[in-house]
């Protein structure tokens, strides 16, 4: 069971929830209609045009897997291994995602692919960046795992176990996170069209910079360990 939930843990997990909510949702809102925080659905559909023989096609969706790929790598080598940790450069890692979709707008306002590959590599950074915290696992990209531990859990409290409290806590915020993140980017997206993307831009921005203002105000207090 968690012992006890930092609040650093809770509301970095959810805004980082609600940004990947807004990104994705921009992808389907976009010019080419495509997630791009996951890539369960580009990988069936590059099947699919494979067997079409859609060169054009194959060569997009293959593009958007290789940046998705190069973000989890680049985010793998900045933090390491996956145990949540305070002192872990989350703030390196949130810097270099926010610049990511600050260059991919001006593409996507011009309808170039370059700027779903841009917003994929900034997603799958993130992506690589879901960890365990006290035996539960903190994704803030997608909600499929999520949604999957809230059903077995479900499961658990009908046949009479008692499921831990403060992680059905955590997945549920999680996922009001990400789901509050579509609200938004469909309610700005008729005003703003891709400029929509320069939201989670900013807010990763500043993700970033308050889990680094946090951590040097810790370091003041006691070591970081």
């Amino acid at each position: 069971m968690i012992a006890r939930l930092p609040r650093w843990v809770l509301s970095g997990g959810v805004g980082l929830a609600f940004v990947a909510g807004m990104i994705n949702a921009m992808g389907y809102l976009g010019f080419r209609q495509q997630a791009v925080t996951h890539m369960t659905g580009t990988t069936s559909l590059l099947g699919i045009v494979a067997v079409q023989a859609n060169l054009g096609d194959a060569v997009y969706f293959g593009a958007v897997l290789l940046a998705f790929v190069g973000g989890c790598a680049l985010s793998g080598f900045i933090i390491g291994d996956g145990a949540l940790q305070l002192g872990r450069r989350y703030g390196v890692a949130l810097a270099i995602e926010s610049v990511l979709l600050f260059l991919a707008v001006p593409l996507l306002l011009r309808q170039d692919d370059a700027g779903l590959w841009l917003a994929a590599a900034a997603s799958g950074l993130q992506n690589a960046m879901a960890a365990t915290y006290s035996g539960a696992v903190v994704r803030t990209s997608h909600v499929s795992g999520i949604i999957t531990d809230l059903g077995a859990y479900l499961g658990h409290w009908l046949r009479g176990d008692r499921p831990d409290g403060r992680r059905v806590r955590l997945y549920c915020a999680l996922f009001a996170g990400f789901l509050a993140g579509g609200v938004a980017s469909a309610l700005a997206f008729p005003h703003w069209q891709e400029r929509t993307l320069l939201v989670p831009a900013a807010l990763t921005g500043c993700v970033g910079i308050a889990y680094v203002v946090y951590l040097h105000w810790v370091g003041r207090r006691e070591p970081v360990g």
